[in-house]
């Protein structure tokens, strides 16, 4: 124990003879504290996040068996996370293979114009589509994906992989057209399917004057991080879901105000790639 205490002093007292040392270790925490912080807020108001939070739990329960003594219930709960890690890469394989995607398009972020953003094209098409289904009570549903993927649910529908606008986005959702029902999910800047099975919401606490798109909308918002938009058909209604927040019966304004608030980030400026990168605003 004492060889222990002297080999943590040597290590504090060469931090202290060495600053720029101290300032690589001390970097290096705050870069992997940054990455966790980035990692817990992208899946706060999930249901991804309360299955980490178990996983957090049986870590915490193995130390806590191996401190009493269970050899038993410690060695089974080693193996657990052994090949627990091997099932996780298997079931969330969708995830990493979109994560890593949006990671190797960073280098992007460098070589990006002082244009008309995506952010800017992708608001400016819900906006005017949903201006012109609303007062016709043309029935929608708009997904648009966030920092989880939505790829199981775009499996269910018709692949597009088409640019957005608001012609096509309302060309979509005109009645008995083959496309009209299910949702239409947005992603990468494409229109990624159309005729999208979501999951409906079991909350008994919706009242029964929401039809299926709504409860569609809400369904999803309790399983991402995803923004649902909803054009009702009986009234023309529009509505937006996100992370179990639903707001309804929205004015033309006040729709205008949310969706941005959602997906347009500070204006182009000359360390725009910084911002992205450590995600500023």
């Amino acid at each position: 124990m004492s060889n222990l205490s002297n080999i943590d002093m040597k290590f504090f007292l060469s931090l202290l003879d060495n600053p720029w040392l101290l300032a690589i270790h001390i970097f290096d925490v705050l870069i992997v504290a940054f990455a966790i912080y980035r990692f817990i807020r992208a899946l706060v108001g999930t249901k991804i996040m309360s299955l980490v939070q178990g996983v957090i739990l049986f870590i915490a329960l193995r130390f806590v068996a191996e401190w009493i003594g269970f050899t038993t219930i410690t060695y089974l709960m080693n193996q657990v996370i052994t090949y627990g890690v091997i099932a996780a890469v298997v079931i969330f394989a969708p995830e990493i293979r979109t994560g890593l995607e949006k990671f190797g398009r960073t280098t992007q972020l460098f070589l990006q114009k002082e244009t008309k953003n995506d952010e800017e094209t992708l608001v400016d098409a819900l906006i005017k589509s949903v201006a012109y289904m609303s007062p016709r009570k043309i029935g929608a549903l708009i997904v648009i994906e966030q920092t989880q993927t939505l790829q199981e649910y775009i499996n269910t529908g018709i692949p597009l992989n088409a640019d957005i606008s608001n012609q096509l986005l309302i060309n979509i959702f005109i009645p008995n057209t083959p496309l009209h029902d299910g949702a239409v999910i947005i992603g990468d800047n494409k229109v990624r399917s159309a005729s999208s099975y979501l999951p409906l919401t079991e909350s008994m606490s919706i009242s029964k004057e929401f039809g299926t798109r709504h409860r569609a909308a809400i369904g999803l918002s309790e399983n991402s991080d995803a923004i649902t938009i909803v054009v009702s058909e009986e009234t023309g209604g529009i509505s937006i879901t996100r992370k179990g927040q639903f707001l309804h019966d929205l004015s033309k304004s006040d729709f205008e105000s949310v969706i941005r608030s959602y997906l347009i980030s500070e204006p182009i400026q000359k360390d725009k790639w910084f911002r992205k990168i450590v995600g500023g605003k």
